[in-house]
Formats: C-alpha cells, sequence, structure tokens
C-alpha cells in the first residue's frame, strides 16, 4: 500500500492545477480545426482555400474545457436548487 499513499497526493496535485487552469482559461483551442476555426483546402494549382466554418467550435476556434463545463453545471444546479 506504500503506492497508494505516494499517488494520492499526486492527483490532488494535478487536481488542483487543472482547477486553477480552468478559473484562469476556461477556453482551450479547438482540436479539430487546432484554432483556426475552419478548415484549410488546398486546390489543384496549390492555391490554399479557407474552407467552411467547424462545427466543433462554430467558427470560433475555442472550446469550453471540461473541468469549466462541469463548474458551470454545478453551479447552474445550485443557483436553481436553492431558489
Amino acid at each position: 500500500m506504500p503506492s497508494l499513499f505516494t499517488a494520492m497526493p499526486l492527483l490532488i496535485l494535478l487536481t488542483l492545477c487543472y482547477a486553477v487552469l480552468c478559473a484562469a482559461s476556461p477556453f482551450g483551442v479547438c482540436r479539430k480545426c487546432d484554432g483556426w476555426g475552419h478548415k484549410i483546402w488546398q486546390t489543384r494549382t496549390g492555391r490554399l482555400k479557407r474552407g467552411r466554418d467547424c462545427r466543433r467550435c462554430r467558427g470560433y476556434g475555442r472550446r469550453l474545457r471540461i473541468g469549466r463545463r462541469l463548474y458551470n453545471t454545478a453551479s447552474h444546479m445550485r443557483h436553481d436548487g436553492t431558489r
């Protein structure tokens, strides 16, 4: 069981760091379009062309982090429950 006692502080530290990251920067780069907001296509002549807006981020290039989404859901549930 010594590995459990050494792993728990590490997991707690990682969780706190992720919580601070979600509080400081709630939006991350969209993984589908790499933050561009759209795909870039190459034509037959070699020229680059802007494609359609990304469906995942709706053209913004940013997405809400999972931790921030969980926090928003919990705070909305608490707000609705204490009315």
